[in-house]
């Protein structure tokens, strides 16, 4: 217990030199803790379209409204967040993964490995990605479901994770700690798992924050197209319905509201979080004091 409640004061010490992870920190976890205790007292069924009078203004019954296609907003937003943020995780966790093992592949063992990693990311990363999203979205679009809207954001999600985790990797590998592990009989992949990748964990975070963010960002363009899974509460989708049905201009004004309130709390979390992470991994901003 003792060395617990020591490292629960480290970390409180820690929040408190870094800020802005403490506060995306919180942002993400009120989000969180919105959905998942949200579920515990909200019935996610009224999320779906015929569960309540249409186009009612916030109540104490509906205290987000509802819109036109009778939906509680209170249980669409409760549902949406999961579901966009479960649409981030998936893409964010596919395009750090598969972009950590390029870019290492690349850094560590060059040659014409690396020269060929570096030829397809260059090249794909001229390609405009919105435009290769909307086609492969517009083909799958009666199947797409929130996973397959995750999966399809992955598809160019890992470039630039490539890219900087090789430039990282490049760097490292010239240490004086890795050429003591080549001299003291490590194999390649023993210097990988246990001298890099514990080095780079905390890039490693940063990038897969950022990559998160940018996923659901990438996300909610699709579905505001109309290229999303329907029938699902995503708050994409929602922002789809609302420009769909010109909830603005019939004076709907809750409709927009909930949804944009909380694309900005988790961009802005996501944001912070990020800057906090980076400046654990980055020595040169990290604070001492």
């Amino acid at each position: 217990m003792t060395g617990l409640a020591g490292k629960v004061r480290s970390f409180a010490r820690y929040i408190r030199r870094n800020p802005s992870l403490g506060a995306g920190l919180g942002l993400v976890l009120f989000l969180i803790l919105f959905s998942g205790v949200g579920r515990l007292v909200v019935d996610i069924e009224n999320a779906y379209p015929l569960a309540a009078p249409p186009n009612q203004p916030p109540s104490w019954e509906y205290p987000f409204g509802t819109d036109s296609q009778g939906r509680d907003l209170l249980a669409a937003m409760v549902a949406g967040t999961m579901l966009t943020l479960r649409i981030g995780l998936i893409a964010g966790a596919v395009g750090v993964g598969v972009g950590t093992i390029l870019g290492f592949l690349s850094a560590f063992y060059g040659g014409v490995l690396d020269t060929v990693i570096r030829w397809i990311v260059d090249v794909l990363l001229t390609v405009p990605g919105l435009l290769v999203l909307v086609v492969i979205a517009s083909t799958i679009r009666r199947e797409m479901t929130v996973e397959g809207m995750g999966f399809v954001v992955s598809i160019l999600a890992w470039m630039w994770p490539t890219r900087t985790i090789r430039s990282q990797v490049l760097t490292l590998r010239e240490r004086p700690f890795v050429m003591m592990a080549r001299l003291s009989g490590m194999s390649d992949l023993e210097i990988i798992v246990k001298e890099l990748i514990p080095n780079l964990l905390p890039y490693l975070a940063a990038s897969f924050v950022g990559s998160v963010a940018s996923a659901i960002l990438a996300s909610i363009g699709l579905e505001a197209l109309g290229l999303g899974p329907m029938r699902e509460p995503t708050l994409g989708m929602t922002i789809y319905w609302v420009i769909y049905y010109s909830a603005f201009l019939r004076g709907l004004w809750w409709w927009g509201l909930s949804p944009i309130t909380i694309i900005i709390l988790l961009f802005v979390g996501l944001f912070l979080l990020a800057a906090g992470l980076d400046e654990l991994a980055n020595p040169r901003v990290r604070r001492t004091v």
